[in-house]
């Protein structure tokens, strides 16, 4: 991997842990001529350059399918069906301060080839990073169980469609189509550290979940029809709802499109492709093809699938949504096969996608707090660290642990974006791939805005309903 340039007397940069030994060690021919590869992308075209990045996707794609889960499902349907076309803009502003800030991070990693985690340790402080760490982790497995609930219920309603009644009851069908999603994930999920060629699988079975998602959603909403004067409204007038739900909704929509577990994902899942410097411009496409719009289609087209059957002015929503509920409205407006079958499909591929993401961070984090490298039975066996969460088909938390671990990743995600906003700007860090001039102020203005946006959120959400939650107020 490609060394940056360091100043005189910069040792501790020479200490860093580098690189993962995955790609990278597995097969390093092909990452060789890969990098040749791009070197020549870079000498031509703008148009021949993105033809070639487009072969070469897959943390970006990686990022939209650990991003569109439950919360993104609950955010999205429930502001279609209480505000109509309004909020279309919410998740793209959101996603795009995201890329923002995964732009920065992934010109960190390629350019150094560090392990961020250390990295932070060392040029930020040792309590930051082992807050960012245990904070992604906490997530990852607190936010497994509800992906399982709303899995288990779209199975479930599936089985109930086609006739299926062996499971006896809803909730024994739930546990039993939890444990078939568990069993699928898994072996899709133990493909990543099998070997290149693994990877290279993974990828293409990620990339195809998330087509999937926005297919299936995007056949719902062409069904039901789009309004395509609200539609543009929606996307340009940022209309921001007046009362404290409406808030609520917009904010819940904000945060939905980042979390924290995916700003330690993606710098690790460059890392283990054996990405360095010339992967540079390729990360930056990834991130705007893969992860953005990915996310904007999924979300948008639920946003409209539930603003086209459920919005009524005059009748608002006033309670969330379950998948199955939603699919069974959908197929009474748009037909039982486009409406209930395709949307059960389209839920089914969010979820499993965001249960094997999660698995593999959690193997990522693990393996980092405990020094392992994330091969071999170190990374079969962290990646099984959330697995309690298919419990989440039958059981429900108690009410103050899903806002605890919500309000510390909420507080936490924008410390996490200041964290790398400095070591973007340590010279004795990234050395000669600090911007200068124009570049970094550039950079600057737009992760201090990410970061303001992000912060102005969590002590929002602190204030009007974390801590009235958390005692009953």
């Amino acid at each position: 991997m490609s060394e940056p340039k360091t100043p005189a007397g910069s040792a501790q940069a020479t200490e860093l842990q580098r690189g993962l030994p995955m790609v990278a060690k597995w097969d390093p021919e092909a990452l060789a001529r890969e990098k040749a590869m791009l070197a020549e992308l870079d000498k031509q075209g703008l148009g021949a350059r993105l033809a070639g990045y487009s072969k070469k996707m897959g943390p970006g794609w990686m990022q939209s399918a650990l991003t569109l889960g439950s919360g993104s499902f609950f955010s999205s349907f429930f502001a279609g069906a209480m505000f109509g076309y309004s909020l279309l803009w919410v998740q793209p502003l959101g996603m795009l301060l995201g890329v923002i800030m995964f732009m920065a991070i992934a010109h960190q990693t390629l350019s150094t080839g560090a392990r961020p985690f250390d990295a932070m340790r060392r040029y930020v402080h040792p309590s930051v990073a082992w807050a960012w760490a245990l904070t992604s982790l906490a997530a990852t497995v607190i936010w497994h169980f509800p992906q399982y609930s709303c899995g288990g219920t779209a199975a479930a309603d599936l089985a109930d469609y086609f006739g299926w009644t062996g499971a006896g009851s809803l909730v024994g069908a739930r546990l039993f189509f939890g444990f078939i999603i568990l069993a699928i994930c898994i072996a899709v999920t133990w493909l990543y550290g099998s070997g290149s060629h693994g990877i290279k699988l993974f990828d293409k079975l990620i990339k195809i979940m998330v087509a999937v998602i926005v297919v299936s959603f995007m056949i719902v909403v062409i069904r039901t029809g789009i309004r395509w004067q609200a539609l543009w409204e929606g996307l340009t007038r940022f209309q921001v709802p007046k009362d404290k739900v409406g808030i609520e909704v917009m904010m819940g929509g904000l945060s939905a499109a980042v979390g924290i577990n995916m700003t330690f994902l993606f710098p690790y899942a460059l890392l283990a492709r054996g990405w360095g410097r010339e992967h540079r411009g390729l990360a930056k496409f990834d991130l705007a093809l893969g992860m953005w719009l990915p996310f904007v289609l999924a979300t948008g087209f639920l946003v409209m699938a539930a603003a086209n059957t459920l919005y009524d002015p005059a009748n608002p929503v006033t309670s969330k949504l379950g998948p199955d509920r939603a699919a069974q409205v959908l197929g009474a407006a748009a037909g039982p096969v486009l409406g209930r079958v395709v949307f059960d499909l389209g839920v089914l591929a969010m979820v499993i996608s965001s249960i094997i993401l999660h698995m593999l961070v959690a193997a990522f984090i693990a393996c980092e707090i405990f020094g392992m490298e994330p091969t071999g039975w170190r990374y079969r066996l962290t990646s099984l660290i959330p697995i309690p969460g298919v419990l989440g088909t039958i059981v429900q938390f108690p009410l103050w642990l899903p806002v605890v671990t919500s309000g510390i990743c909420f507080i936490f995600l924008p410390i996490a974006y200041v964290a790398f906003f400095i070591l973007h700007n340590r010279r004795d860090y990234l050395g000669d791939a600090k911007p200068t001039g124009g570049r970094a102020w550039a950079w600057n203005i737009a992760m201090l805005i990410a970061i303001g946006v992000m912060t102005s959120y969590a002590l929002w959400w602190l204030v009007e309903i974390g801590v009235p939650k958390l005692f009953g107020k």
